[in-house]
């Protein structure tokens, strides 16, 4: 299995989107054939420089439904499956907040879970990974209540779409990094992403980036995922199929604030800029 020496460059994350509604417009289920057009898009990824490989089922763009794990994995396992057997030198990382679908795939091959509720909306998912010695991405998320389970002590639940301390976005990622503890997950095994874009103002994911390095005071690694976001429309009043060089400069500059994840849609391009970005702070 591929492993990440943290520290020594910034990886990159590439997304394989197994979804109808991205928001995005780069939703696999559109293709004809699906699955073919999914490992293509790996082994592209994976000749262009991916380390990890992001595999989504379920849209997280505003508005989206949620899908059952049933679903979830009929979209996934397939996809799942093929990119295992095709033995390519990349982590696979699956895109999911349900204790169902990560048991499923990481028997089948997954080495991470990506979850986007920093591990609060499934009780049982952190139990799951520390079972399977599975590494996860613990993301801070307050895009609505609805999804997230009271978890006594270790969690909380909110209302509102726009959220500005830093702060609070750092302690209640620290409550899923104990959530994480408390089920048996290791450190090493541990990743945090601040969640640009989910509940958060444009204010507060250019803060983010520009104040990174207080999340890495947590003392874990860390992934941030700018690609095409609309705060990047915002600033820039440009459609999503015209950000990648708002994406580009998201990345560069959350690299010298010391993310070590980036996770994009467009590989190569972000490859290059990683590298540069690379050159430049790490010598």
């Amino acid at each position: 299995m591929k492993t990440l020496d943290w520290g020594t460059r910034t990886f990159i994350m590439g997304i394989i989107n197994l979804t109808p509604d991205s928001f995005s417009g780069d939703g696999l289920l559109q293709s004809d054939d699906p699955l073919q057009a999914a490992v293509r898009q790996a082994r592209q990824f994976v000749e262009e420089g991916a380390d990890i490989l992001d595999l989504g089922a379920e849209s997280s763009r505003p508005g989206s439904e949620t899908i059952s794990a049933e679903e979830e994995i009929k979209r996934l396992l397939p996809v799942l499956k093929a990119i295992y057997d095709a033995d390519l030198d990349v982590l696979i990382s699956i895109d999911t907040y349900k204790s169902e679908t990560a048991k499923i795939c990481l028997e089948n091959g997954a080495d991470w879970i990506n979850d986007i509720w920093g591990l609060k909306a499934d009780a049982e998912l952190a139990k799951v990974i520390a079972d399977h010695h599975a590494n996860v991405v613990l993301m801070h998320n307050r895009t609505h209540e609805s999804k997230v389970q009271d978890l006594g002590s270790l969690g909380r639940t909110y209302t509102g779409v726009q959220y500005g301390s830093l702060g609070d976005i750092v302690a209640d990622l620290a409550e899923s990094i104990a959530i994480a503890k408390k089920a048996g997950i290791p450190d090493r095994h541990i990743i945090i992403d601040p969640g640009i874009g989910f509940g958060k103002n444009t204010a507060t994911n250019l803060a983010i980036i520009q104040y990174l390095d207080i999340f890495k005071g947590l003392g874990f690694p860390v992934l941030i995922g700018p690609s095409r976001k609309s705060f990047i429309g915002q600033v820039l009043d440009l459609p999503v199929e015209e950000r990648e060089e708002g994406t580009a400069a998201a990345a560069a500059i959350g690299i010298a604030r010391g993310a070590d994840v980036i996770r994009v849609h467009n590989v190569q391009y972000m490859r290059r800029v990683i590298r540069m970005s690379d050159a430049i702070t790490r010598g």
